[in-house]
């Protein structure tokens, strides 16, 4: 299918600058920015089944390209974002749950500034502190601080009405305000003191609490031991300031920290803010990703947006990949700041590169929930389970489904992992494990649990087999993280029951089964269910790498719109069906290695422990020389051969 509206390659310019597609209504679709116009455009116009299947719909939806040349990447990077703000592309990386965080902020345009918490950013002349992550935070940070640094708190009102009658103001005489309105101060002293206060946010500097200890020190010993008490009181308040925020890099560190998780939907992203080598401010959010996005590409349109309107970028941003126009962005920020510029880095080692490991932590956590509490908001729910029945082409909603995923170690260890989801939830009582004990490729193995499993609806009555039995009848070992789940039974121990039991979960019939994979594992499934005789059940594929559904002997598979909910349920069921089978991928490994271990004399549980624990991994025990193993404390030289010889055998 050629496009009607491609426009002929020496058409296009070879300069920088900025594209737009729209549709035939004229609704701009994507804006894009490029080094060489030519070059990226002619990326769109390729065949269309080369296309990735986001950038595919938007080049179809669309009827028209445009595009305006600049003098250079900086330019290009102003006027993409200039036309992203401006017709807000339904393509571009969109913000959602961007919630208005609380800041803490100094009305310095003010007579008797005082120190407020505000989700307002526009106040004239204030100063900001944050964002918060808690409305909390911020008072609690006030609390402090104006024990330190008594400012004003009151409102604009108690001010007028102290300053008019000459009687303090009510927080004034409870000692919750430090203002010219509490005839303490005059406005000159208490202007100096929001000074000292606005410094202390910017760069909380130990060396105040110093000069602080000397004043205390010099009013004890002129014997005015009212002013060395206010002095005193206002050290410890600094210390609990200080203590507070946990020092995390150097004190001269002024840097912005940004923690990037991302998926084929969508993207967490996690910002700290380190002042003074203090992180002053937690800042979180979650991206849709519309068109299939790289780390750098989502690096450059997660700064454009985290700088809109909020407090300029500081000295360095530090994130997890420079984008192509790295020095275009930096110009831009810097021209966001007062003075001085902003460097953009990648840190990949020292106290840096932890910090931005922990905010990425963040991020993954973040994307995590954000995942689980939209499957499992009960309108999400219901909305996508009614979405799935339309797009499936059920005769009802798929209230129990079952996901099934195949892992192995290169071709050993080979073991597959069911999962159950009813209602749109997790049932973890209803998981179970396979052991897959020969097996040429993923879809034999699919074919082999899926007939094991479905054998169970022909004998419903029977039940669960023993659950502290695995494929070989060894006792199980359950999954660390999943102590709550049940082992994979084994389904071939219903032949040899004398009696039926009791009906079982394992018998349910699930609605719809799903399969981790594309056309060959469903055709797999499919072999399967029509070799066990069960009918009324349906079944679907989900491949990983373009989140296709594929349905038995389709040619094309279904696409289900990107931030749909059916599509955001299907996700999760498949990497949790993935997480469990590698889980217990994991614990066969190493199970496997123990037992070798065990069975050398004189090496007990123990030792085996204490082996594993010194080396780390299998793979490292395994290449280990025998005076590395000999290191191990219990480990003598002639056991340290044996073992080396053992594992390499």
């Amino acid at each position: 299918m050629a496009l009607s509206y491609r426009p002929k390659a020496g058409e296009i310019p070879t300069e920088p600058g900025v594209y737009r597609f729209s549709d035939a209504q004229g609704r701009v679709l994507y804006v894009g920015k490029a080094k060489n116009l030519r070059a990226r455009l002619s990326n769109y116009f390729a065949p269309l089944h080369t296309l990735h299947e986001r950038t595919r719909r938007m080049v179809t939806t669309a009827s028209s390209v445009q595009w305006t040349t600049v003098a250079s990447d900086f330019q290009a990077l102003q006027l993409e974002y200039t036309w992203i703000k401006e017709f807000d592309p339904p393509f571009n990386v969109k913000f959602r749950d961007d919630k208005t965080y609380p800041y803490l902020a100094v009305t310095l345009g003010d007579e008797a500034p005082r120190v407020i918490v505000t989700r307002n950013r526009r106040i004239p002349g204030a100063r900001y502190f944050g964002p918060y992550p808690k409305i909390w935070a911020v008072r609690e940070t006030i609390d402090q601080m104006i024990r330190a640094f008594p400012i004003r708190t009151c409102s604009d009102s108690s001010y007028k009405r102290a300053m008019e009658s000459g009687r303090p103001c009510f927080p004034g005489q409870i000692g919750r305000c430090g203002g010219p309105c509490s005839q303490k101060v005059t406005i000159t002293q208490h202007r100096a003191i929001v000074d000292q206060f606005v410094a202390f946010m910017a760069n909380p500097d130990p060396r105040m609490v110093a000069d602080l200890t000397r004043a205390m020190k010099q009013a004890s010993a002129d014997l005015d031991f009212e002013r060395a008490a206010e002095l005193r009181d206002r050290i410890g308040a600094l210390q609990n300031v200080l203590e507070s925020s946990a020092v995390v890099l150097p004190e001269t560190v002024e840097a912005d920290v940004f923690g990037i998780a991302h998926d084929e939907l969508a993207a967490a992203v996690q910002q700290f803010r380190v002042r003074g080598g203090r992180v002053r401010g937690v800042r979180s959010w979650v991206v849709d990703k519309e068109l299939d996005l790289g780390m750098g590409d989502l690096v450059d349109s997660v700064l454009q947006s985290a700088y809109d309107g909020a407090e300029p970028p500081p000295k360095e941003v530090i994130v997890p990949e420079l984008p192509e126009d790295a020095d275009a962005l930096e110009q831009l920020l810097s021209g966001l700041r007062d003075r001085g510029a902003v460097r953009l880095r990648a840190a990949q080692r020292g106290e840096k590169a932890a910090l931005l490991q922990t905010a990425t932590l963040n991020a993954k956590q973040a994307l995590n929930l954000y995942k689980m509490r939209r499957s499992a908001d009960y309108v999400s729910r219901s909305r996508a389970l009614t979405d799935l029945q339309e797009a499936l082409g059920l005769t009802e909603a798929p209230l129990r489904m079952e996901c099934f995923d195949v892992s192995h170690l290169s071709g050993t260890n080979i073991v597959a992992s069911m999962v159950v989801f009813e209602d749109g939830l997790p049932r973890k009582d209803q998981y179970r494990r396979f052991n897959v004990v020969d097996s040429t490729d993923d879809t034999e193995s699919l074919y082999q649990v899926l007939s094991r499993r479905l054998g169970y609806l022909d004998s419903a009555p029977v039940g669960d087999p023993d659950e502290d039995e695995t494929e070989s009848g060894d006792v199980a070992a359950r999954d660390e993280d999943d102590d709550d789940v049940a082992e994979s039974p084994d389904p071939e121990a219903d032949d040899a029951a004398p009696a039926p039991r009791r009906p079982g979960k394992f018998s349910y019939s699930p609605n719809l089964l799903i399969v981790d994979g594309g056309q060959p594992q469903v055709q797999a499934a499919a072999r399967a269910l029509r070799e066990s005789g069960v009918e009324g059940i349906a079944l679907c594929g989900i491949a990983k790498r373009l989140e296709e559904v594929w349905l038995p002997d389709s040619d094309f598979p279904i696409i289900l719109p990107r931030n749909s909910d059916a599509l955001f349920l299907m996700q999760r069921i498949r990497d949790e069906a993935h997480r469990f089978a590698i889980t217990h991928q994991r614990t066969r490994r190493k199970r496997d290695i123990t037992s070798v271990l065990t069975e050398i004399p004189g090496l007990g549980t123990a030792r085996v422990r204490d082996l594993l624990r010194h080396f780390g991994s299998v793979t490292r025990l395994k290449q280990a020389t025998p005076e590395e193993i000999q290191a191990v404390k219990g480990i003598g030289p002639r056991l340290a051969e044996t073992i080396s010889e053992r594992l390499r055998a």
